[in-house]
């Protein structure tokens, strides 16, 4: 039996409580943060935790957030995934309340669970979606539990033989994969979306802007087009249990593995590696 922490209190997964009428449930009013762990230690906790006060502030909830490195660490001993790798999600419902009233509920969940994590690979083929991300939505830039236009979108992709999407926002222009950010190279400089795209401000986006400045790769955070893509040398899709995987093909067009993207790689795997202790 898997066990869960919710609400301050250790369960079995079968024992999760949720009210009938939550509107995370019902009607997709939560948040949620996926955090990878490796050989037992979230990674990038705090980052994750800032991220997740910060969506809450924009609901307006007053919502207490637990002490994810210590509980999550907790988490992974009880189901023996102390070495290796992990992902922890950290998920709050809306609670029971009304349509009209974004006020998180008293009856709210608060839950983080951990499950195995299988290698990832190194590189994905990518589709365009047909449908835009809208950058002016009300849920742009939050980790938002209203999914299921991702997961529409992922599946029309992997129906078409691809593993991922990318979207283009009401604009035009790239904003971000359906579960990943986006970067571009070209001529040795890194490129990626705006915030103003309608991405999410993803952890490991951060994480590598912040790299790339240290060790000396220009990059950039840019309205890109699809003549960018077009015209890249490389391309690259990061999220927190992936690290960067390259783009192997977009469309029709194959890349081949590319010098930056490879260096990056390295560098995030250090940075990861420099959070477990020992």
């Amino acid at each position: 039996m898997t066990q869960l922490w919710c609400n301050g209190e250790w369960l079995d997964s079968d024992d999760l409580p949720i009210a009938p009428m939550d509107r995370g449930a019902i009607l997709g009013l939560g948040l949620f943060e996926t955090i990878l762990a490796l050989d037992g230690v979230p990674v990038f906790a705090d980052r994750h935790l800032a991220r997740l006060r910060a969506g809450c502030q924009r609901l307006g909830w007053e919502t207490p957030l637990p002490d994810l490195q210590k509980i999550a660490g907790e988490l992974l001993v009880m189901n023996k995934l102390t070495s290796g790798r992990a992902r922890i999600r950290l998920a709050i419902t809306g609670g029971s309340g009304s349509i009209n009233d974004l006020t998180a509920g008293t009856d709210r969940v608060v839950s983080i669970i951990a499950c195995p994590l299988d290698d990832t690979p190194v590189s994905l083929t990518v589709s365009l979606s047909p449908w835009p991300r809208n950058e002016r939505s009300p849920l742009a830039g939050l980790k938002s539990a209203s999914y299921a236009e991702n997961l529409v979108a992922l599946d029309h992709a992997r129906r078409q033989g691809f593993d991922e999407t990318l979207f283009l926002n009401t604009a035009g222009h790239l904003c971000e994969a359906a579960t990943a950010n986006f970067f571009l190279v070209k001529n040795g400089a890194l490129h990626t979306p705006s915030i103003n795209s309608g991405c999410l401000p993803g952890i490991t986006r951060a994480v590598v802007i912040a790299l790339a400045a240290r060790h000396g790769i220009s990059s950039e955070e840019r309205v890109t087009g699809l003549d960018d893509l077009h015209s890249a040398d490389e391309i690259f899709l990061t999220s927190s249990t992936r690290g960067l995987a390259a783009v192997s093909r977009f469309g029709d067009r194959i890349f081949r593995p590319g010098p930056v993207t490879e260096s990056l790689r390295g560098f995030w795997n250090e940075e990861i590696r420099r959070k477990i202790p020992g």
